[in-house]
């Protein structure tokens, strides 16, 4: 999540992207729902309810198995038919709305993205000299946030602990605090608890995080809430707040507050075996934080050769009166996870890639770097969180997904991951070359 700010950055030549590079802003309208029925207020819940939009399920939804040899030779189709692994498939174009049914599309196969929980014998992730790791243990999809005094940071699950959670004075030394979630809701899985992020919206925190959908099977937001950054945070809801089900589901939700004071959620919809690539979405979030308004965007979509065969991630910052949107893209698994860069119009797009290439993707120390989020700091600086591996030991078992925070330069429409927060240079001056 970064507020919206009026950061300085010096007043440099804007880089444009290639010609070609994707525009995409297609707006997917609300599928009316008459089916759909209003939650009771529960005592424990504010009154404001007319203010937020019915949980969005993705339509009715029917229990569904697991991936079957059915779903991998479709995958192999969809594969012959867009392309060998490294290779783009041809350009989907703009999200069509949703059509209103009971249709649940499954996502292609792919690992879990919750660390497994390590053995009682295992020694320490390798972690190799020069490593600009700030916290040495696995800690993924890593989210971060100020509040009381300390920033707080947030991963996806490793073994039971749920929402994994540190604090720190500088973003450089951590200390472990716990888990921050507490409890699932009925509707939802335990176990399978991705890229968390928190909003704080007056005296409440909001946390939204994506949790499995226990009746499909599929992926999606919801969100918890809690009187302190670092929980616990408590999911009282009896629905998914987001679950695209054609779209093979909905992960990763970012918050993002605009220069007028309006949050919005970010997030990435899974993608089917029938060919639909990954997207990357944005909505407004009601004043509370706790629930939608309005219609949802498309920022982006899968494109690029790099990127295959998904984007994820997406996390906004409004910089100079540019919105500048980064994201994952290519397998997190693999050393060839990477961060993409592109600049937008407006909060809701329209978005365009600023390169064909990724502004950061394995380098010394650092394998496979994904999983950001932007920091806007108190000075006006950028910082990015983002996870990686030791080049040394990439996936698991063997392997952690470190946390990292990196300097950030914005020079008009391009921005630049630079080194290590918090390392200076011979002059003094923070160094931004990495």
């Amino acid at each position: 999540m970064l507020l919206a700010a009026g950061l300085l950055v010096p007043a440099l030549a804007a880089t444009r992207g290639p010609a070609g590079a994707e525009s995409a802003g297609a707006t997917e309208r609300e599928v009316e729902r008459a089916e759909v029925r209003r939650r009771p207020v529960r005592s424990h819940e504010p009154l404001d309810r007319a203010a937020r939009s019915a949980p969005d399920v993705g339509d009715a939804v029917t229990p569904t198995a697991a991936a079957s040899d059915g779903d991998l030779a479709a995958l192999v189709a969809f594969l012959a038919a867009g392309g060998t692994p490294g290779t783009a498939a041809a350009d989907a174009g703009p999200a069509a709305p949703d059509a209103p049914g009971p249709e649940v599309n499954r996502p292609p196969p792919r690992p879990d993205r919750a660390a497994p929980p390590a053995a009682p014998d295992a020694a320490p992730p390798t972690v190799s000299e020069g490593s600009a790791a700030v916290h040495r243990d696995d800690f993924p999809d890593p989210f971060v946030v100020q509040a009381n005094g300390s920033w707080w940071a947030f991963s996806t699950q490793v073994g039971i602990t749920a929402v994994p959670t540190l604090r720190s004075d500088d973003l450089v030394h951590w200390e472990w605090v716990g888990d921050a979630l507490q409890g699932t809701p009925a509707w939802a899985e335990w176990g399978h608890h991705w890229a968390p992020s928190v909003l704080q919206r007056g005296s409440t925190f909001v946390m939204y995080y994506t949790t499995r959908h226990r009746a499909t099977g599929l992926q999606c937001i919801s969100r918890a809430v809690s009187v302190l950054p670092q929980g616990p945070y408590v999911d009282r809801t009896d629905g998914p707040l987001i679950c695209q089900t054609r779209r093979g589901g909905s992960i990763d939700p970012s918050p993002f507050v605009d220069a007028d004071g309006r949050a919005y959620l970010l997030w990435k919809s899974e993608g089917t075996l029938q060919g639909e690539p990954t997207r990357l979405w944005v909505q407004r979030l009601a004043a509370d934080g706790q629930g939608l308004v309005g219609t949802r965007t498309e920022l982006l979509h899968r494109a690029l050769d790099w990127e295959f065969p998904i984007i994820e991630g997406p996390t906004m910052a409004l910089v100079g009166g540019r919105y500048h949107l980064l994201y994952s893209g290519n397998r997190w698994e693999s050393a060839d996870y990477a961060v993409g860069h592109a600049v937008c119009d407006t909060v809701l797009g329209p978005c365009r890639r600023t390169s064909a290439l990724p502004v950061l993707a394995t380098r010394h120390g650092a394998a496979g770097p994904g999983g950001q989020e932007l920091l806007a700091m108190p000075d006006g600086r950028l910082a990015m969180v983002h996870h990686a591996w030791d080049p040394s030991a990439v996936g698991y078992p063997h392997g952690a997904r470190m946390l990292h925070v990196a300097t950030v330069r914005v020079e008009g429409d391009h921005l630049a991951v630079g080194g290590p927060w918090g390392r200076r240079s011979s002059s003094g001056l923070l160094d931004l070359d990495g």
